[in-house]
């Protein structure tokens, strides 16, 4: 499958991000990303693109002897050039070139990811659900520099959410408590 263009958007009233994904003959594919499935596939991403960017950055020399944050230095700095060329202001194409999966999102139950040799990342998507005969998945390659394209728009979503900080720092624990305006130790609040 070519792709075309992609849109990603955080739904409140469902609490999901919805990833549509328009293909070269103007096909589309839509998925619903949970925040439950996004915990464990960002940081899966993250590290899989930051492997591939360092793999790419490094061009025939090492960096194995290279410390920690000059890896991370590398990897930011490529990221960002991929940011700079990507297309974020044209408007995602509405229309109907059909939906080959069905007019209903698929529901994202898991992702396999797989770095393959000549520099792509193929992500297989599925939706296994209970008391349903005939999963539905799909499988795209992603050239590192629209794989970049993806997190950003993810990364963008998970803001919206406000599900981002259990993607990228420490959420405290129940027991951990709050500081107040007076410094006293209180029992942390939740919303949802």
């Amino acid at each position: 499958m070519q792709i075309h263009q992609l849109s990603v958007t955080y739904l409140a009233e469902q609490d999901r991000i919805l990833v549509r994904i328009k293909t070269a003959g103007a096909e589309e594919i839509r998925m619903w990303l949970t925040r439950r499935l996004m915990l464990g596939l960002w940081p899966l991403l993250s590290k899989l693109l930051t492997s591939h960017l360092l793999k790419m950055e490094a061009a025939g020399r090492s960096l194995d002897s290279a410390d920690d944050s000059l890896k991370k230095m590398l990897a930011d700095f490529r990221k960002e050039e991929f940011l700079r060329q990507a297309d974020f202001d044209t408007p995602y194409q509405e229309g109907d070139g059909g939906t080959p999966l069905g007019a209903e999102p698929l529901l994202i139950t898991d992702v396999d990811a797989t770095p393959l040799a000549d520099g792509r990342l193929r992500l297989s998507f599925n939706e296994r659900l209970p008391n349903v005969d005939e999963p539905r998945s799909f499988q795209i390659d992603l050239q590192p520099p629209l794989m970049q394209g993806l997190m950003h728009l993810l990364e963008q979503s998970l803001a919206r959410a406000q599900w981002a900080e259990p993607f990228g720092s420490h959420v405290p624990s129940e027991a951990s408590g709050v500081m107040d305006d007076h410094q006293t130790l209180r029992r942390p609040r939740y919303l949802n």
